[in-house]
């Protein structure tokens, strides 16, 4: 039997655990609570609390996503189990490791790919290239199959803009040149399991979708597809946000995502925004 293991089970661990299951494989999901364990084993994903002594899960493990975000003082899942994870990890068929495009910093809107240098302008940012740089000595240590994708803004179910659009919470917020790349979080499920299919050590993905744009226009077409009047418009600058998401701002960039085509066959269900926030809002009026 094929068994993931997925450090960090959320949001785009979730959408690649239930194909996974139908094939039947075991995913066995961390959590740090017991009531998210719960919701885990509703979905038939196996819980594990991070933290404890997974050294049973770890051994029966043939693959590993890694979804835990870095901090300060590194990543969490190397700085708990890289012991445990040693001696087994370079005989399981594939890692992954999802990071961010925010590996690649500011642009001025202009465009990067996989072969771009690394050069980040947030603290985030940075967390994610010392990440990326642990795992690949990691992996070079001990001969594991790892796999790096830089993921774009995620959307998908429960996340998409309608929610604030309906309320009349929303803002289009203007920065002039500011442009974004995103990817549905199915695709990302999609891009995971053709990578699974098609293994290359050393890889790393850029995972968005082809349509980088401007943040005010997707929210106006939201908006439009609600019937509703565009929200209003505000300058950047004269904006309240948070300082998170204020520090998305200091970015501007075009993501490529050729190589996913290229060498995983990859043929993205929501190619743009358009396409996914209608199968959303379709979603949302089916339910």
């Amino acid at each position: 039997m094929s068994v993931l293991l997925s450090f960090g089970h959320g949001y785009s661990a979730r959408s690649l655990a239930p194909s996974l299951l139908a094939e039947g494989w075991e995913v066995i999901g961390t959590t740090r609570s017991e009531e998210k364990a719960h919701a885990l084993r509703a979905e038939g994903v196996t819980p594990a609390i991070f933290g404890a002594d997974l050294s049973a899960e770890i051994a029966r493990a043939t693959h590993v996503l890694v979804s835990a975000g870095p901090g300060e003082d590194g990543d969490p899942v190397l700085n708990a189990y890289r012991d445990a994870l040693a001696p087994h990890i370079g005989r399981m068929a594939w890692i992954g490791y999802l990071s961010t495009t925010g590996v690649y910093g500011d642009h001025d809107g202009g465009w990067v790919d996989e072969t771009t240098p690394l050069a980040p302008t947030t603290r985030r940012g940075r967390w994610r290239v010392a990440a990326e740089a642990a795992w690949q000595g990691f992996a070079a240590e001990t001969g594991a199959a790892l796999h790096i994708f830089r993921l774009a803004g995620i959307y998908g179910p429960g996340r998409g803009p309608f929610a604030k659009v309906r309320a009349g919470t929303a803002r289009r917020i203007v920065k002039p040149g500011q442009v974004f790349s995103r990817i549905h979080v199915e695709d990302i499920a999609g891009v995971l399991r053709a990578s699974i299919a098609r293994p290359r050590a050393g890889a790393v993905y850029n995972l968005c979708d082809d349509d980088p744009a401007p943040p005010q226009d997707v929210i106006g077409h939201a908006a439009d597809l609600l019937d509703l009047p565009p929200p209003p418009e505000v300058v950047f600058g004269e904006a309240e946000m948070t300082p998170m998401a204020r520090s998305f701002y200091a970015e501007s960039k075009r993501v490529r995502n050729d190589r996913i085509k290229d060498e995983l066959g990859v043929r993205l269900r929501f190619p743009d925004y358009r396409a996914g926030l209608a199968d959303l809002l379709r979603r949302e009026r089916d339910f």
